[in-house]
């Protein structure tokens, strides 16, 4: 082979797509990539134009590489949002701002739903009309058509890489061009750019062009500080993605998740704890990297993840976890529905949506009939309560978003129920921090009985799951109560002390022990609910679109039924000796999560004041140690499929 067959050879690999390869940040090959690109940024990072027309060609160029043909469906996204929100921001009257953000809003969302959602559209249209349609690519063949190739495939309909995330940064631009927040990109390339910036385009963070597209035209800035806090943030992406996130993944959770009746309920309980660690390691690491990549060229992406295993409550755990994405619902979707204030008519669509959808996904119209009759008994609370018509809406709008978040996951009946779950518990909150500590008691007190009968009466494994859960609710809350009775009196367990009149949360002035063993209290059982519903994400993902539901369905009931099935105690040390790498790292992963964060910053500022040999040196040592936990087959990142 000559020399030029080499570099022809080494040309085509470079500019060729490889699905099987696609370009993950955990590839030397990336990092080669992105030495290339800040050598050429740093030659003209001075002439902005010129600095975002090169970015804006090599995110173009990342995502052919990521995606590879449906790099023309990003380009049709930035070339009609570009040219909608100059053609909206022109009309003067409301109603045609309204009807123009209307069908750009429609245009976004109906791409994303021709990929994400055509496999349960089909299924639903066959189901309602008794028809046998297959999905077939309508999209591909006109393009095929169009080109004269055969590039697109036509027999099965693929989701795209990180069109989510695209999707929702565009449907926020033209609805804050609506809102004036911001006023229309004027140069394409800049659009394009903002729209397509490689380190977030493909597992976010979701970035609005209220805090990106201000960045574009100032100058370049990275001062040394700033320099070494980026390394240290790509480090610590690399440290979460390789040693916890695909450790775990490989050694132990993937394995009882693919099979999970061959493995003990100790194990499928080790192994859901482990994915709650390895999905926040694997998504926040991601998010790492990319804070620390475009910090680099000198922009800052928004915060995404604030140690969300530290909350004490679901509510504060969806303000820490995937941030950008709930702030994205709460902006776009809780608050037009009508927030805490109202309900709107969009509330009573989306709760008849779920129900059909719910029932259909299900295979059961019971699920319709059960949603019907909450419904109206909520309905009727309002109705003869309006002193908490206000509570219930707010309740019932938080519902309706989470569901539509789980959905956004996926067309599946595992993230609807992911969603529901998650919507539940922090409706549950809301509820349970208005009682006294006596009705919380005896409220934990009658749950815990009637699951103890049902596993008396109809024994199965997931009362049993449950029983155990409600009692230890009911003991700590038990214990609260006895501590609060003991050191302030009857009045304290009696009435809500913890409320003002307008339901803002006052707590009781504790001692610090007292105070600390409580919030450490409330965190596990933060902890614990949101695992025990990773169970339904997680076994909905990685699947065939067209198969996903029944699997999952499976999946989850299979790994319930183990949990709570009887447990053979003896044998348990033996299986913690036989998983202690995968366990002692989950032991650790968590203890570094839960570090005061005033300790994290201590550590990454001398990390970044490290001198610049110095530095270097502790990079190669950190590289050659991921280098022994890299395996065989990189994993991409779980966020890549949504």
């Amino acid at each position: 082979m000559t020399l030029l067959d080499i570099i022809r050879d080494f040309a085509v690999s470079l500019f060729s797509f490889d699905q099987a390869h696609p370009l993950l940040f955990t590839q030397f090959y990336f990092w080669a990539f992105f030495a290339l690109v800040f050598a050429a940024f740093s030659l003209f990072h001075s002439k902005v134009l010129l600095r975002n027309g090169f970015l804006f060609a090599v995110s173009l160029f990342f995502y052919y590489k990521t995606s590879g043909v449906f790099l023309a469906l990003l380009v049709f996204v930035i070339v009609y949002n570009y040219f909608a929100a100059k053609g909206l921001y022109r009309f003067k009257k409301e109603g045609w701002r309204r009807a123009l953000t209307a069908v750009s809003v429609v245009i976004d969302l109906g791409v994303l739903a021709y990929f994400k959602y055509a496999y349960f559209i089909t299924d639903f249209v066959n189901n309602l009309f008794g028809l046998s349609i297959e999905v077939h690519d309508v999209l591909g063949e006109f393009l095929n058509a169009l080109t004269g190739t055969s590039l697109f495939r036509v027999d099965a309909i693929i989701l795209p890489v990180g069109i989510s995330f695209f999707t929702f940064q565009a449907v926020s631009y033209i609805v804050d061009v609506k809102r004036r927040k911001i006023g229309p990109v004027e140069n394409f390339l800049d659009f394009g750019f903002y729209l397509s910036f490689f380190p977030q385009l493909v597992a976010g963070p979701i970035v609005r062009a209220v805090e990106f597209v201000e960045q574009l035209h100032k100058p370049y800035n990275l001062s040394r500080r700033w320099f070494g806090i980026a390394i240290f943030w790509i480090m610590n992406g690399l440290l979460k993605k390789l040693i916890l996130a695909d450790y775990m993944a490989v050694n132990f959770a993937d394995r009882v998740f693919e099979n999970p009746l061959l493995y003990s309920g100790f194990e499928n309980l080790s192994a859901l704890f482990c994915y709650s660690l390895q999905v926040y390691a694997d998504f926040s690491g991601y998010t790492d990297i990319a804070t620390g990549v475009a910090m680099l060229m000198g922009f800052y992406l928004p915060k995404n993840f604030n140690s969300p295993y530290k909350a004490p409550n679901t509510q504060d755990f969806w303000r820490r976890w995937h941030m950008t994405l709930s702030r994205w619902l709460r902006d776009y979707l809780y608050i037009p529905l009508g927030g805490n204030r109202t309900a709107s008519a969009g509330t009573y669509i989306i709760i008849v949506t779920v129900a059909v959808v719910g029932s259909f996904l299900s295979g059961s119209w019971w699920v319709a009939v059960a949603v019907a009759v909450i419904a109206g008994a909520i309905g009727l609370w309002a109705w003869k309560s309006p002193g908490d018509r206000k509570l219930i809406t707010t309740n019932i709008n938080s519902m309706n978003t989470m569901l539509l978040g789980g959905l956004w996951h996926g067309a599946s009946w595992n993230f609807m129920i992911w969603g529901g779950l998650n919507g539940l518990g922090q409706v549950i909150y809301k509820v349970w921090t208005r009682r006294s500590m006596l009705a919380k008691t005896a409220i934990a007190g009658f749950f815990t009985l009637l699951v103890w009968a049902l596993s008396v009466w109809t024994p199965a494994p997931v009362w049993n799951l449950f029983l155990v859960w409600l009692i230890i609710i009911l003991a700590g809350t038990f214990i609260k109560t006895l501590y609060r009775w003991a050191a302030f009196g009857w009045k304290t367990v009696s009435s809500a002390p913890e409320l003002t009149s307008k339901g803002i949360v006052v707590p009781l002035k504790l001692s610090p022990a007292a105070k600390w063993i409580s919030s450490a209290w409330d965190i596990f059982q933060t902890f614990v609910f949101i695992t025990f519903t990773r169970l339904f994400f997680r076994s909905g993902s990685n699947l065939d679109p067209a198969l996903a539901n029944e699997q999952a369905w499976n999946t989850a009931k299979n790994m319930v039924n183990q949990i709570g099935s009887h447990w053979d105690i003896g044998l348990v040390p033996a299986m913690i000796h036989q998983h202690r790498a995968v366990l002692i790292l989950f032991v650790l992963g968590m203890l570094i999560h839960w570090l005061p964060e005033r300790f994290k910053r201590r550590y990454r500022l001398t990390f970044s004041a490290l001198p610049l040999p110095v530095m270097a040196l502790v990079v190669v040592l950190i590289v050659i140690f991921f280098y022994q936990f890299i395996t065989a087959d990189l994993q991409s990142f779980i966020y890549f499929q949504f």
